[in-house]
């Protein structure tokens, strides 16, 4: 039998057993968010956590509540990165060998940190494409070689030692507090908080952001039970998951007042922007519930408003990506093929009397062939603001330019993002 709720007095022995290993994140209050939205907007800085992450607070309750036969004979854990940072810091703590399988497409950055954290108390294991195939591989392991195994977010322990987050938050704030925004993605975090709050005062709206690409916990409650999605975009890996957990979905599904999604690109304008003007270093799923301020700004106006900022832990290798990411989706960078005639003086036309003067050719792929009267070029441009997008189509097809916007959902625009 799944529990729908978890116990207060066992979130509060959570608290104790993490007392001398997590730190009490600081409740950040925004000047810059309040006053964009008109709110009172805090951020709990859980990217300053140990590990930058909360994922630590259910690994090591959930290991130092496994018997003492248990700990000696070893655990394995299955994760995209924070979670396997929380377990190989818990073990290292413990003196406890640990297993853990992480998907191939984990940043660099990630794997180090669990090297790391673990030291020689740790292994790791590569394999699959996403955290569910690696979590596939793990469950096996952990059962062929009678293993506990660790769950990253679908454990009762788990989640009691994610809970403590909201425990900080509440007694901060206490009643004051009007909406909470939980990032989303396996739902170990959105279910012990919400589980937390509800109970304290079921008057606190709590709402879970998800990606665009893995609305995992979303489309579950549409459907009211937990159906897997057939395919996820991992960019907002710490949140990628295919399954959410049963545990985490029977207590979200009762506990949150809604979900919310976010597009990538928007998730990465708001990485840069906490980035520029804040001084914070947010890993896509840690800008998650401030990316979704936008969507919701008029119900949240004069209200006491809390984002988790789950995780700090991004790969400076992926910011080319970011800014891509972010240009697309704010509408300030466009691809096109474009057809050029095979005679001197065409791209000069084209630069002169197609391209506006804040307009700037920011990728040119072009084969010249001599035996055809014209030759495509793939050419990226970027615009000064969105609004030059519409004016550069204009100038084009009066230039008596052939040419074809590429979409989003093309393999070759895959290829260049």
């Amino acid at each position: 039998m799944i529990d729908r709720q978890l116990k207060l007095n066992d979130i509060e022995a959570a608290a104790k057993q993490l007392e001398n290993i997590v730190i009490n994140t600081p409740l950040q209050f925004s000047e810059r968010l309040s006053g964009l939205y008109n709110a009172n907007i805090y951020i709990k800085r859980e990217d300053l956590q140990r590990c930058r992450s909360f994922k630590v607070r259910g690994a090591y309750n959930k290991i130092v509540s496994l018997s003492k036969t248990e700990q000696q004979k070893g655990i394995v854990c299955a994760s995209a990165g924070n979670h396997a940072q929380g377990v190989a810091y818990s073990c290292s703590s413990l003196k406890i060998l640990g297993t853990i399988f992480m998907p191939l497409t984990t940043p660099l950055q990630k794997i180090d940190k669990v090297k790391q954290f673990g030291g020689k108390y740790i292994e790791i294991i590569t394999i699959g494409d996403t955290y569910d195939d690696a979590n596939a591989h793990a469950v096996e392991y952990s059962n062929t070689h009678d293993l506990a195994f660790v769950h990253p977010f679908d454990d009762y322990a788990v989640m009691c030692g994610q809970a403590t987050v909201a425990k900080e938050i509440y007694e901060e704030l206490g009643d004051k507090i009007d909406t909470v925004l939980i990032p989303i993605g396996g739902g170990g975090l959105a279910a012990g908080m919400s589980s937390f709050l509800k109970q304290q005062n079921s008057k606190i709206e709590i709402i879970g952001v998800e990606p665009d690409g893995a609305p995992g916990m979303s489309h579950s409650i549409e459907q009211g039970y937990v159906s897997p999605l057939e395919s996820i975009d991992t960019f907002v890996d710490g949140a990628a998951v295919k399954r959410v957990g049963d545990a985490t979905f029977a207590i979200c599904n009762d506990n949150l007042d809604a979900t919310v999604l976010v597009p990538e690109g928007k998730i990465c304008t708001t990485m840069i922007e906490l980035y520029q003007l804040d001084g914070i270093i947010a890993e896509p799923a840690g800008a998650l519930s401030i990316s979704v301020l936008d969507t919701i700004k008029e119900k949240i106006k004069g209200k006491t408003v809390i984002c988790i900022l789950c995780g700090g832990n991004n790969d400076i290798l992926r910011y080319p990506e970011i800014m891509e990411r972010s240009l697309v989706y704010n509408g300030r960078k466009h691809y096109f093929i474009i057809e050029f005639n095979q005679k001197p003086g065409q791209l000069r036309k084209f630069l002169n009397e197609a391209l506006g003067p804040h307009d700037d050719i920011v990728r040119f792929e072009y084969m010249k062939k001599t035996n055809r009267e014209s030759g495509a070029a793939l050419v990226g441009i970027e615009l000064y603001s969105r609004h030059d997008f519409n004016p550069l189509l204009e100038r084009m097809e009066k230039t008596g330019i052939n040419f074809r916007i590429l979409s989003n959902k093309e393999l070759l625009y895959s290829y260049i993002i």
